[in-house]
């Protein structure tokens, strides 16, 4: 082999006996001044690698002691603050915030807008419908105004307390029809009628009298009966 290369450095390119000798001589030369920086190399790498290991190894040693410590820290403050504060705390988280209830006779249409579900226009119905009505003595009568709804309605007396209160009356033996048709229950025909019967009988003796009157029911009697009142029939001078 060696033979072979001699004779092709010496035939092509035209080196003697003894350039031959020293090309030899120079090429392991070569080699290991190639290998050296590479070798260097890998050894920096490896010594490198194994501090870089090892500096692994004591960061997550220190990082695990600093954790147990601050958890070992926290419980101690934890436990005292608890024991310290613990009371205020519960009785904090017990309380809830509440609103004044007020009578719902007494709620104007501003006011009854803390009902959810209630905005201006159905607020204003309601406080009509009461005025009108003379006041309510049920609960269920808030389903007479119109465009409210039975959640709503029953909604209405989370937010207020309720007492009967009917502040205002008609008394069949003076009130007019026009009186008489202003209320919520009566309309203008039956108004008409009632004035018609007590002009034509004199004046009622009792208000159960009204069923004297044919189209007048029970039923109609028992809804407007709280807010009628008799008078003594006028005396003729």
């Amino acid at each position: 082999m060696k033979k072979r290369l001699r004779y092709f450095l010496q035939e092509y390119f035209g080196f003697t006996q003894r350039e031959s000798n020293g090309f030899f001589l120079v090429i392991p030369v070569l080699v290991v001044l190639a290998l050296v920086p590479k070798g260097f190399h890998w050894y920096q790498h490896r010594e490198a690698r194994a501090q870089y290991q090892e500096y692994l190894v004591k960061a997550d040693s220190m990082f695990q002691a600093v954790k147990e410590d601050s958890v070992a820290r926290y419980a101690r403050v934890n436990r005292s603050f608890l024991a310290k504060d613990t009371g205020r705390w519960e009785a904090y988280q017990r309380k809830q915030a509440t609103l004044n209830k007020m009578d719902f006779a007494a709620a104007d249409s501003v006011v009854l807008q803390v009902v959810p579900g209630i905005g201006p226009t159905l607020a204003a119905r309601i406080v009509k419908f009461r005025e009108s009505l003379g006041g309510l003595h049920r609960k269920e009568q808030l389903l007479d105004v119109y465009g409210i709804k039975v959640p709503v309605a029953k909604r209405v007396f989370e937010y207020f307390t309720f007492t009967p209160a009917v502040d205002r009356y008609l008394y069949l033996n003076t009130a007019g029809i026009k009186d008489l048709a202003a209320h919520p229950y009566i309309r203008y025909g039956e108004a008409k009628v009632i004035v018609a019967y007590r002009g034509q009988h004199g004046a009622y003796a009792r208000v159960e009298d009204l069923l004297r009157i044919k189209i007048l029911s029970e039923d109609w009697l028992d809804r407007v009966k709280p807010y009628l009142k008799l008078e003594e029939a006028p005396v003729d001078q």
